[in-house]
């Protein structure tokens, strides 16, 4: 059996337009969306190709009603969900969500590290296991995940004990300091941590998206109602990135190649 723990395996955004959203997405990112059958919700699955590579819905009230914005969350494999939010709850984060179950899915909770950013515990039904990922950069695919922090040696300290990741290469980025990336226990590095500017006013997760050129994704953005906030810049391994924004107001990135 795949070793699954500390791996995203499921992604979900959840916004204030969903049928707007699938289509800023699927024009953007070339994702196509089906509904999910679920009876009591609008839930729906966005693919690439025959891929499964997120869910989107409606944001809760109660989420709205705090002034959040809209975002993406990401959903990270664990041996025990319940056992997992009493470490995080031992660790000073906060359980938002408790653990509950998703009937022949799963079990998961929602959770904040101590620096109160947001992610998503998950543990599959016996048996389930997630398909094999495609190739590293596939369009379409979620291809990093990267946490702004406000002290990321603290933050990377809380997932190593919560989800077993490994200190991967360390980047010098300058006046920013060290832009840190890691790695499940099994597996190549899956993303980075660095401290956030001072501009930023909050902790958060942020999910790239593969996409087959830069440029042309970043212009579709825009076309789309979108807004580029940073990029394209050219990152180590020849990549190129860019950090944008919804029209809803949640926060996204991109990666590819230039063409």
């Amino acid at each position: 059996m795949t070793d699954y723990r500390g791996h995203f395996v499921w992604y979900e955004l959840m916004t204030t337009d969903v049928s707007a959203a699938v289509e800023f997405y699927g024009k953007v990112v070339g994702w196509t969306a089906k509904d999910s059958g679920m009876p009591s919700m609008d839930y729906r699955l966005f693919h690439s190709g025959e891929s499964m590579v997120a869910g989107l819905m409606m944001q809760p009230e109660e989420s709205r009603k705090t002034g959040a914005p809209p975002g993406w969350l990401g959903y990270v494999a664990v041996d025990d969900v319940d056992a997992a939010c009493e470490a995080v709850a031992a660790g000073g984060g906060s359980v938002f969500v408790a653990p509950r179950d998703i009937p022949g899915i799963g079990r998961f909770s929602v959770v904040g590290d101590p620096q109160q950013a947001v992610i998503a515990l998950f543990k599959g039904s016996p048996g389930d296991e997630p398909p094999p990922p495609p190739p590293p950069g596939t369009p379409g695919q979620v291809g990093w995940h990267e946490l702004y922090a406000s002290d990321w040696e603290a933050a990377f300290a809380f997932y190593s004990g919560l989800f077993g990741w490994k200190k991967d290469q360390a980047v010098d980025i300058g006046e920013m300091g060290t832009y840190q990336l890691y790695a499940p226990a099994s597996g190549r590095a899956i993303g980075g941590m660095f401290n956030k500017p001072p501009t930023v006013p909050a902790n958060f997760w942020l999910y790239y998206f593969n996409v087959e050129a830069i440029d042309a994704a970043a212009a579709r953005v825009k076309d789309n109602g979108g807004s580029v906030l940073n990029g394209p810049m050219e990152v180590p391994g020849g990549a190129y990135i860019v950090q944008c924004m919804d029209p809803q107001g949640a926060a996204f990135a991109l990666t590819g190649p230039r063409k």
